[in-house]
């Protein structure tokens, strides 16, 4: 990681927030900001790894902030953080592009660890947010519309690597438990997220969830 965005409209919580980074990541880029307008006129000119955006902000919502990163820094892994943990707040961030859920009741050292885990591939879920997607998904599964096309069917291999990365394993771990090489299971990632229209580790455990791959914790 070489830069960061924090999008956090407390002082407090900035300063807990950039702390975090530091340690995760020592020697890291911060750029912090309180408001959506001040957000958005930073990434005119900067191109962070890696965005810890709130979403209840003084001039907007966060999720705003999100959607932009995805469509103009595709390459950058935005992350939510906040005091928030009902669903509409937490499906909404997902669908504009969130890579991952933070909630700001966590220890800082907690917080740490999920955030190194961004290197192994691991998805930044706070347990709670963890067990809401999934006993979301168990309780009540999605209904295709009428008319859409159903996802293209998984392979028995395809299908093994999904229930893999949907547990948090990094793709050496997938590899090791599954006898076969990491670039095999990287190829196998990149089909199943290809067939199944989805562009990260969160959305891979939802639709793991929805097959009955993995279970609520």
């Amino acid at each position: 990681m070489l830069s960061a965005l924090i999008l956090e409209d407390h002082p407090h919580a900035r300063e807990w927030l950039a702390g975090a980074l530091d340690k995760a990541f020592p020697g890291i880029g911060i750029q912090a900001v309180p408001t959506c307008a001040q957000a958005h006129e930073w990434l005119r000119t900067a191109c962070p790894d890696l965005a810890l955006v709130d979403l209840e902000l003084p001039d907007g919502s966060g999720v705003d902030v999100v959607a932009s990163l995805a469509r103009s820094h595709p390459g950058c892994t935005s992350i939510v953080a906040t005091i928030f943990d009902d669903d509409e707040h937490l499906f909404s961030s997902l669908r504009a592009g969130a890579r991952g859920y933070l909630l700001k009741d966590r220890g800082q050292d907690e917080l740490v660890e999920m955030l190194r885990g961004i290197v192994d591939g691991r998805p930044p879920l706070s347990p709670a947010i963890a067990r809401r997607l999934l006993g979301h998904f168990q309780q009540a599964p999605t209904v295709p519309m009428a008319g859409a096309p159903s996802p293209a069917p998984l392979t028995t291999r395809e299908t093994m690597v999904l229930g893999c990365i949907a547990r948090g394993h990094t793709l050496a771990e997938a590899a090791q438990q599954l006898g076969l090489s990491r670039h095999t299971v990287a190829g196998y990632v990149k089909d199943v997220y290809r067939k199944l229209d989805i562009n990260s580790r969160a959305e891979a455990a939802l639709e793991a969830a929805r097959r009955g791959l993995i279970e609520p914790r």
